[in-house]
């Protein structure tokens, strides 16, 4: 059963699936459409497995939608808004210190 999650919620599970660099290259490559697993695999350069777990991770954060196509099964975005989204967030400005990056993270507590 499928329900709506609240706005903060949306924030979190959006920063889930973008706090990695392939999930991140996956929704992009879906923002531009639809497409099958092993379709996204060899685009991306990874490993069929590697993207099968990637994709689960974007289907629990609700981000991704799988829509059976006969014996297949195609992956897309769970709301074209959220194209618009990573548009308007990879134009974001952010503002970054230079001698710090978010590589930093597991070690001072970055991000």
């Amino acid at each position: 059963m499928m329900t709506v999650a609240p706005g903060i919620e949306v924030l979190a599970r959006f920063g889930r699936a973008l706090a990695d660099p392939i999930r991140c290259r996956l929704l992009l490559a879906l923002r531009e459409a639809p497409a099958y697993p092993s379709d996204l695999a060899d685009a991306l350069g990874i490993s069929r497995t590697r993207l099968s777990n990637h994709l689960a991770c974007l289907r629990d954060c609700g981000l991704v939608v799988t829509v059976p196509d006969g014996r297949r099964t195609r992956y897309e975005l769970a709301d074209e808004r959220l194209g618009d989204a990573l548009d308007n967030l990879r134009t974001a400005v952010v503002a970054v210190e230079t001698e710090r990056t978010c590589a930093d993270a597991a070690t001072e507590g970055c991000c």
